[in-house]
């Protein structure tokens, strides 16, 4: 090489040409011989190095090494040889052109740092999808990681870079670096936090991948489908995306509804409100019609032999209601819903289920439902629960209650 080279030089200068000319040409000539052979090189060992490679992971059970060939690691890999050999080619080829070997030293050192950060890349890829593909690890924020990591590897990158360009010493820049420590920090201050926020997040198992979340300060309603660095991303249920910046799932309050989802029923409370003038005692002749309800006939049989002996003991005067024990048409009503629920064959009867009454509001008084449904799916839960309520509303005026309802004034 090195001989050829002074060849082609002394060639020139014989044939009349410039000494500075005759230097420009040998060095553009040997630069663009390397390129031709640089590139033939790689692309034969490329092609050659890939097919082995791929023959390899399509054999192999594990699945390792398919992310491999996914995330183009040994493409990376394949420049390796080509460029080992030009860095090794290039003193020979221009050491009679000192000028022109620097700054391809410099070149090709610039291209070994970036390979090298590509491939870095491309295994922490390959990590992160191995590790997205077992149970274990699918709901953990692994983006965020791989991102912590890159950033390590380009600022490394960097400094190796700026000190090959400048021929200045690494130390340099790391003491530039300490100096300028208070600027970094202010611009990599949501980097930081995201990175906090992230191990916080895994360790806490606050969140994870595939929970539903509510956040009403985003308007985030929905699934979790990826957590990195700098956010969270929710797949909302009417199919947005809302964007939530990580460190706030630490420093803000949120709902998980994980708990709901691992429980064994999805909750439903929900209050119907009773007009209260409707609400009464009631006599013989109602409890005797109220007792043709099957589903509180014996609840009924058994409270008013109870009643009748508490007011026979206590000789309650029931020429008025009012005096002594009596059962309501509200009371029963309720007694109503919770066997109703019971023998609900969707909700749960191993949770509570309970029907209460609420304080008197201006808007009636309200009986509040709370039990537990055993389909958690949402289209079927809200299925459930207007098939519910539709049977209690229609069952109300069997125990002679209303339902509030406002009743706006008519224009004439």
């Amino acid at each position: 090489m090195r001989d050829l080279t002074r060849y082609f030089y002394k060639l020139l200068v014989s044939k009349g040409v410039s000494k500075e000319i005759a230097e420009y040409l040998n060095v553009i000539i040997g630069v663009v011989v390397l390129l031709i052979v640089v590139f033939a090189l790689d692309r034969v060992i490329r092609k050659v190095l890939l097919n082995l490679f791929r023959k390899y992971a399509s054999k192999s059970r594990n699945t390792f090494d398919d992310y491999l060939v996914k995330n183009k690691t040994f493409d990376y890999l394949s420049h390796i040889i080509p460029l080992s050999i030009s860095i090794w080619v290039i003193p020979q080829l221009f050491i009679a052109f000192p000028i022109a070997e620097s700054y391809l030293e410099i070149l090709f050192d610039i291209l070994v740092i970036s390979l090298t950060i590509w491939i870095v890349r491309s295994i922490l890829r390959t990590f992160r999808d191995f590790l997205k593909s077992l149970a274990s690890f699918k709901d953990k924020p692994i983006d965020s990681y791989v991102q912590v990591f890159m950033i390590i590897v380009w600022a490394i990158g960097s400094i190796f870079l700026f000190s090959s360009i400048t021929g200045k010493s690494i130390w340099t820049f790391l003491t530039a670096l300490g100096a300028m420590s208070a600027v970094i920090l202010l611009i990599f201050k949501d980097t930081i936090l995201g990175f906090v926020a992230s191990i916080q997040v895994a360790v806490n198992d606050t969140v994870r991948i595939g929970d539903w979340i509510t956040m009403d300060k985003y308007g985030a309603d929905g699934d979790v489908i990826e957590i990195n660095l700098s956010s969270v991303k929710v797949q909302n249920f009417d199919k947005t995306i809302t964007t939530i910046p990580t460190y706030h799932l630490t420093s803000e309050s949120f709902r998980n509804w994980r708990g709901m989802m691992d429980s064994g029923g999805r909750r439903i409370k929900r209050a119907i409100l009773i007009k209260a003038s409707s609400i009464k005692f009631l006599s013989d002749t109602d409890v005797n019609k109220l007792k043709k309800i099957a589903l509180i006939e014996d609840y009924i049989t058994e409270l008013q032999a109870i009643i009748k002996d508490h007011n026979t003991k206590n000789q309650a005067n029931k020429e008025f209601l009012i005096n002594g024990r009596n059962l309501s048409n509200m009371g029963v009503f309720r007694q109503y819903v919770e066997s109703y629920l019971k023998n609900h064959p969707y909700i749960n009867n191993e949770m509570t289920i309970m029907s209460r009454q609420l304080a008197p509001t201006a808007h009636g008084t309200p009986l509040e439902i709370y039990a537990f449904s055993n389909d958690k799916e949402w289209k079927n839960y809200e299925k459930i629960v207007a098939d519910i309520f539709d049977h209690l509303l229609s069952a109300i005026p069997y125990f002679n209650l209303a339902v509030f309802e406002l009743d706006f004034p008519r224009k004439n």
